[in-house]
């Protein structure tokens, strides 16, 4: 069962993350994946590349890879020197290379070089986590998933919903507060608000749409001018 705040019942709580979620819905309505893609295996290979870095990094660097490796087939024969040319500027370079070589070859052995559509079949290949499972499902499939990142864990517990620390954990327990068909928009609502408001050191409490229902409230500026001025109007460059 989800830990809830001292003094407050399970419904209380199931009522609570739900108004949040629909006032953030109301203030993020552009919110959606921040990687751009064109197919299941696009989202994938970029969802990959964007640990230890921008998602706005990633996107600059997705079309010379794609025009170069537009399929799991050509990315499993790619030049590694070339590969890691093109994915260089996103840092760890020989790491992500080694990655992708070995994630395209899984999926033209053992799925006819399609991305499967399942979260059991997905988290068996290489560099692929539940994180990255649930984006791909959720975002390339609409299938529904709550993709745990590190705004998704910090703000969940922010808002107590949850006191766990474990993503997979964290994954179960916010999403038996909501209906399975809300998982996908719910993940983006919290990241966007995340990266916009709810910063890690310094979030702008005194401009946060969601305030009276966070146990968390004041951890940052509360004087809506102070705060005001750390709203960000898009994700991190």
């Amino acid at each position: 069962m989800t830990a809830t705040p001292a003094g407050e019942s399970r419904t209380s709580l199931v009522r609570r993350a739900r108004k949040v979620n629909r006032v953030l819905a109301e203030t993020y309505p552009d919110a959606r994946c921040e990687l751009d893609f064109d197919d299941a295996f696009q989202l994938l290979v970029v969802t990959v590349l964007s640990a230890q870095t921008t998602d706005r990094r990633v996107n600059a660097a997705r079309p010379a890879i794609f025009a170069a490796y537009p399929t799991p087939a050509a990315m499993a024969a790619a030049s590694r020197d070339h590969l890691e040319e093109l994915v260089g500027p996103l840092g760890f370079f020989r790491q992500k290379t080694e990655t992708l070589l070995k994630l395209s070859a899984a999926l033209v052995e053992r799925f006819d070089g399609e991305v499967p559509r399942s979260l059991d079949e997905m988290v068996t290949l290489p560099g692929v986590g539940r994180k990255t499972a649930n984006v791909v499902l959720g975002n390339a499939f609409d299938i529904p998933g709550i993709t745990v990142d590190t705004h998704f864990g910090r703000l969940v517990r922010r808002l107590g919903w949850t006191d766990e620390t474990d993503p997979v954990k964290v994954e179960h327990q916010v999403g038996a507060l909501f209906p399975k068909r809300d998982w996908t928009m719910l993940s983006h609502h919290v990241i966007w608000h995340g990266r916009r408001r709810c910063h890690a050191k310094k979030p702008a409490c005194g401009a946060c749409p969601v305030a009276r229902w966070c146990p968390a409230y004041g951890t940052g500026p509360t004087d809506p001018e102070v705060a005001a001025a750390l709203v960000k109007t898009q994700g991190p460059a």
